[in-house]
């Protein structure tokens, strides 16, 4: 095969996977990172930001009643450069990762202060804390999971939100 061909050929192939999507070549989720200041306080979330394309979500991908990284891909991060109480739970600037509880009428937020794990890894040793939500169903469908840091008149929350799901979990700058 002469050079010429195995270009082509090399040329295709790579014009082929570009226009397939991320997720069928086996990649990750897209991540996002979402940040707003609150109170005079900076708070980012880093996460992966899996499609629900078809899935029944809640009770199925996401299992009620397991520990969930809150996302998909590498744990879930937020990072706070001022203190914040989450419920009774203060929180000291810094890094933490987020893992959910999922269940069908309640769910619990865990702060935990070890970061860079895949998501997969959880030492319960080093849980800050843990917090219940606020669960609402939404009245239309949210096909890609999305966290918003929110600004709001008692402080902030941090609001999850997919499929027909939708957990705030309020906080205050402290």
């Amino acid at each position: 095969m002469t050079s010429q061909i195995r270009l082509t050929i090399v040329s295709m192939l790579g014009l082929l996977l570009a226009t397939v999507p991320a997720n069928a070549q086996g990649r990750p989720s897209p991540h996002e990172t979402t940040s707003a200041a609150v109170d005079g306080a900076t708070i980012s979330v880093s996460y992966g930001r899996p499609y629900m394309k078809g899935r029944t979500i809640m009770g199925d991908l996401v299992p009620y009643g397991q520990l969930w990284r809150t996302g998909a891909d590498e744990a879930t991060t937020l990072v706070t450069d001022t203190d914040l109480m989450f419920g009774s739970v203060h929180v000291p600037a810094g890094s933490y990762t987020l893992f959910t509880l999922p269940d069908a009428t309640a769910w619990k937020l865990v702060i935990n202060t070890e970061t860079g794990q895949t998501g997969l890894e959880h030492d319960p040793a080093k849980d800050l804390g843990t917090v219940d939500t606020k669960m609402e169903s939404l009245p239309a469908p949210v096909e890609q999971f999305t966290i918003a840091v929110v600004d709001t008149p008692a402080g902030g929350s941090l609001a999850l939100r997919w499929e027909r799901t939708e957990i705030t979990v309020p906080f205050l700058v402290h």
